[in-house]
């Protein structure tokens, strides 16, 4: 028999599981919804079109009168949609699309994806991580002593509304030519200490298979770089470009590391969940970084639905970022404090697998701070704290502001 105080024990965590459980109940009878066949039938579209990535990036979704078209929105958000894409380019895949239920303006897609007035409000900054001043050679940005970024373009299946780099969206995609990626090779080669790089942009995999293999060969071709990161959140916004092909071209210059971006359990469907299956089961590992984003998923629930279907598709939780202070995104910002008090839920309430770490990038390109409790229990009565960078710099924030 067990005893009196283990079936107590069994009978108090259950009681404590079943809030999360009954959310996650009711978030699984809701899911059923797609305008797919409203995106076929207005592109005259075929399935074997649907499936195609280069069919989806061609065919993104521009500009508000196409949306207008689709959907028969009001006046006044056709209006918005005009004016704020005017100033801070939009486009979003027909498959991203897709998944905005009713096309709600509180649906976390939509959120993420289709311009909002708020983003004219002129708060923030174009280059709050400071890019501009550690760009030593080409299209590499470096923060960290054995680590560097290379941006090799602009271009994006999808422009997210929160996004680090407006700045460099431009109207146009623009991929760094030949001559600026040889350049960064060559720094790269005269740096030995530097061991990993990481591709990014835009996103790296809006480039034609040939491109990334000609990338991937060249920093494959320099003995010092041991590891080689990708960046890029088509798994989420065109999980179609994750093909056999592109797969091999991975394997040919393996190990790869994929980071990606889902920020809400609804960008997990059966094509993202495919493709990040596909990409793990060739070996490439996969790891999700996060953003916190007010009204999107700042909430506890959300975030360990999330981090728990990730590990089912083989992505580790690896990163949650503060939100950064981009000119155009301060409604996406929340604060410190309310960040940590959401984290630190996940807690004992899930496996540690489904934890990732939480992370503030400091001012002007100064590295990554890891943000946990203490920092509540260690600042002042107006929520002051002075927290170090790996450098030891200092950095004095308010945990209760919004950033």
């Amino acid at each position: 028999m067990f005893n009196k105080a283990s079936l107590q024990r069994s009978a108090n965590l259950t009681i404590k599981a079943k809030s999360f459980f009954d959310y996650k109940t009711e978030y699984y009878s809701q899911l059923k919804h797609s305008s797919k066949e409203l995106l076929l039938n207005y592109f005259g579209a075929t399935e074997n079109d649907w499936e195609s990535w280069t069919w989806q990036l061609k065919n993104r979704i521009t500009n508000a009168e196409q949306l207008k078209e689709l959907f028969d929105i009001p006046q006044y958000e056709y209006e918005q949609i005009r004016k704020v894409g005017n100033k801070f380019r939009f486009a979003i895949t027909p498959y991203y699309l897709s998944l905005i239920k009713s096309f709600n303006t509180n649906d976390p897609v939509y959120l993420q994806s289709i311009p909002q007035s708020e983003e004219l409000y002129d708060i923030g900054e174009a280059d709050p991580m400071n890019e501009l001043n550690n760009n030593p050679a080409g299209a590499i940005t470096r923060r960290y002593p054995d680590r560097v970024i290379v941006n090799v373009t602009n271009s994006c299946a999808a422009f997210c509304r929160h996004c680090q780099r407006r700045r460099n969206i431009g109207e146009f995609d623009n991929h760094k030519s030949a001559s600026c990626l040889e350049e960064s090779y060559e720094y790269i080669k005269k740096h030995p200490e530097i061991r990993d790089v990481l591709i990014t942009g835009g996103d790296s995999l809006t480039l034609s298979d040939s491109a990334i293999d000609d990338i991937l060969f060249k920093l494959r071709s320099i003995k010092t770089v041991e590891i080689i990161r990708i960046g890029t959140r088509t798994p989420v916004t065109m999980p179609q470009r994750i093909t056999d092909r592109l797969i091999n071209i991975f394997k040919k210059h393996s190990p790869i590391y994929v980071n990606t971006q889902f920020n809400h359990p609804v960008e997990i469907t059966t094509e993202s969940a495919r493709a990040c299956l596909n990409l793990a089961d060739s070996g490439v590992v996969l790891g999700n970084q996060m953003v916190f984003l007010k009204d999107v998923n700042a909430n506890y629930y959300n975030l360990q639905l999330l981090n728990q279907l990730l590990l089912k598709i083989k992505v580790r939780p690896y990163y949650i970022f503060h939100p950064k202070k981009v000119i155009g995104t301060h409604h996406f910002s929340i604060s410190i404090e309310e960040g940590i008090k959401i984290y630190e839920q996940l807690r004992g309430n899930t496996s540690g697998l489904a934890i990732p770490t939480y992370i503030l990038n400091a001012d002007q390109g100064l590295g990554k701070i890891v943000l946990n409790k203490e920092i509540l229990q260690l600042a002042d009565v107006k929520g002051f704290i002075t927290l170090k960078t790996w450098e030891g710099n200092k950095t004095t924030i308010n945990i209760r502001s919004i950033r």
